[in-house]
């Protein structure tokens, strides 16, 4: 298997080729559900990924089994940015299981911690209160409120925009979330192989990956 990143429950792996019927499936899904976010796992990740430079784009699986239960696909706010932001999405019948939420502080502890970035920036359709509450206990902050009818879809009225930094995540989470296979977890703990040599910190030289 592939280098990756594990929190408590799941673990965070690069896209695979086998991958594509599974998120594909839970795209379909999806769609006979409310929806809310937005998210679309295929499309998130179907670009060429020789060329998304230095955006993770990875799949979610679960610890105990392995199990492929969503994906997360995070940008960079702007080039040379230290800012960045990320699409979150889990399988209908995988959610309610804790997962986005160990599979999001996974991702910003890496983004932060490995990688170097400063501030996490996100924006989340006011009728989607599970993922509003979500990112609350995470610790994000509502910055404002965006009314502007091309953002939205459906039954949403307003995007919720929130934020983190570095430092609001670290006084949160005093000890890293990452583990690394063969390795301790928490301060310390030395980073494994690289994901992907295309990743990199927000100068755009590559930063020490977890594997």
């Amino acid at each position: 298997m592939n280098a990756m990143l594990a929190g408590r429950r799941v673990r965070l792996r690069r896209v695979q080729h086998a991958d594509r019927p599974t998120l594909i499936r839970f795209d379909r899904d999806a769609a006979r559900y409310p929806s809310v976010d937005g998210y679309r796992h295929w499309a998130a990740h179907r670009a060429n990924p020789t060329a998304a430079g230095d955006e993770p784009r990875l799949a979610i699986e679960t610890r105990d089994g392995g199990v492929l239960v969503g994906s997360v696909c995070a940008t960079r706010i702007a080039p040379g940015s230290d800012r960045f932001g990320y699409g979150v999405g889990i399988g209908p019948r995988h959610r309610r299981h804790g997962y986005a939420e160990d599979a999001i502080g996974v991702l910003l502890d890496f983004m932060f911690n490995q990688l170097g970035y400063r501030r996490c920036e996100v924006g989340i359709y006011g009728c989607n209160h599970a993922s509003l509450a979500l990112h609350r206990k995470l610790g994000f902050r509502e910055d404002g409120r965006l009314r502007d009818p091309e953002y939205l879809c459906g039954q949403a009225k307003y995007l919720v925009l929130m934020g983190i930094t570095a430092d609001e995540f670290a006084e949160r989470f005093a000890y890293s979330r990452l583990s690394y296979p063969g390795s301790p977890q928490g301060p310390g703990a030395p980073a494994g192989p690289a994901l992907s040599t295309h990743l990199a910190g927000p100068g755009g030289s590559s930063g020490p990956v977890a594997g």
